[in-house]
């Protein structure tokens, strides 16, 4: 079955016959269930994308759990016990992703692997994505490393409450064939843990209260450690998919990338070549996008 980034290899279309184009890459974030793949299906619809045909579709969808790494057998084995962490940067082929996005940036065809999450294998079969104007890359840890973080144009981060994305989480598990035991307890030793750590960052006055008998030199470093990717985002979505009003803005955004109303601004002025900059750079938070003002970081307690 093909994803909504392209059809089965064997319908490819030479790359001869397709244009030619850089995309504009847009990185979705956030914790595990927090609905990233619906705001970029949600995102589809209302741009009308979702019923045009895969090889003439504008804007497309990619995912990063296309690229975990093949298993060894005692890694599968491990796997297929709950015992193996899915959630550490370590567990994606980060060198295979970082040629597929160059390439898709370059305007070309690729293929992307197919994974299997019943069986934890990467199938034979793999999807081509076509060239495209807009391509949302979707995945807990898309800004975790900086080569690829570096590429996106745009970085958003799905913002949904701990609670819910653990029930999602639950419900999809089961779904896939999991036992209930083992999704738990792969939750509480790997998921949980690795979102704290490479995602969300700390607030500090955790760290000064918990930490009294550290010098102000140690509680610095503690600040500083993680991955803490959720402060890269440039738009941070509160509620993911609910909240529309935040969804409305990206996707007039994007229409206006689509019917040349901007231009597209790319990280550090590519080819020597400047436009107005549409987006803040990271860090600068008074463009975050949120009703009112920015939401409150989550506490270092909240699940993956």
């Amino acid at each position: 079955m093909a994803s909504p980034a392209g059809d089965d290899c064997g319908g490819a279309t030479p790359e001869a016959d397709r244009p030619r184009q850089r995309p504009f890459l847009i990185g979705v974030s956030g914790g595990t269930a927090s609905g990233k793949s619906t705001v970029c299906e949600k995102i589809m619809e209302l741009l009308g994308q979702n019923e045009v045909d895969h090889r003439q579709r504008k804007v497309v969808i990619l995912s990063q759990d296309r690229f975990y790494k093949v298993l060894t057998a005692e890694q599968k084995a491990k796997a297929l016990k709950g015992q193996y962490n899915f959630d550490h940067p370590d567990a994606f082929d980060n060198d295979l992703m970082h040629r597929t996005l160059k390439n898709i940036v370059e305007g070309k065809t690729v293929e992307v692997p197919t994974y299997d999450f019943v069986t934890h294998s990467r199938l034979p079969e793999t999807t081509v994505v076509y060239p495209a104007d807009v391509v949302l890359f979707e995945g807990i840890l898309v800004f975790y490393s900086q080569e690829i973080r570096d590429m996106f144009h745009l970085r958003l981060f799905v913002d949904t409450d701990s609670d819910v994305r653990l029930s999602r989480r639950v419900l999809r598990d089961v779904n896939r064939g999991r036992d209930l035991e083992q999704i738990l307890t792969q939750y509480t030793t790997f998921v949980k843990p690795a979102f704290e750590e490479f995602c969300l960052p700390v607030p500090p006055a955790l760290h000064w209260e918990c930490l009294p008998f550290l010098p102000p030199e140690t509680r610095c470093l503690v600040l500083g450690a993680g991955g803490e990717t959720k402060k890269y985002a440039d738009v941070i979505i509160p509620r993911g998919v609910d909240n529309m009003v935040a969804i409305n803005l990206i996707v007039q955004h994007i229409q206006d990338i689509l019917n040349g109303d901007i231009c597209k601004w790319h990280r550090g002025g590519a080819n020597g070549r400047s436009c107005k900059r549409t987006f803040p750079e990271p860090g600068d938070h008074s463009a975050v996008l949120a009703v009112g003002k920015r939401s409150h970081l989550e506490s270092s307690s909240r699940p993956h």
